[in-house]
């Protein structure tokens, strides 16, 4: 079973209204001009409230990946980062799991879930 990544808190409903569009979403603090991922109205490195919502490209590379076998059915975990610098926790999507590697590069993709909110995930750029 997919679910989406984000509740509908408040704080997030602006990042999950983009995913159901099919756009990820990472803020961006304009007093520090630092970007972070997971969605928050408080910059995490400065505490400003000085923070906007800029669209990611969907482009990245893997920083760092388990796969995790005793699963049904098997899956990949993965910190991807972001052509923008942002690096955020998600799933890989990939055919072989066997054949990844550390800076692979990837690519955005949605999937809807039983919820019917789409999450954001990545598979290996061939």
């Amino acid at each position: 079973m997919i679910t989406a990544a984000t509740d509908a808190s408040p704080e997030a409903a602006a990042f999950q209204q983009a995913a159901n569009e099919s756009r990820l979403l990472f803020g961006h603090c304009s007093a520090c001009d630092k970007p972070h991922y997971y969605p928050r109205r408080i910059c995490p490195f400065c505490s400003s409230a000085e923070v906007e919502w800029l669209q990611a490209g969907g482009r990245g590379h893997i920083y760092s990946y388990s796969v995790v076998r005793k699963a049904t059915p098997p899956y990949v975990t993965a910190y991807i980062t972001l052509t923008e610098g942002v690096t955020m926790l998600t799933n890989l999507l990939a055919p072989d799991f066997d054949r990844l590697q550390i800076g692979d590069e990837v690519e955005l993709l949605f999937v809807k879930g039983d919820d019917d909110q789409q999450s954001a995930f990545f598979h290996p750029i061939a």
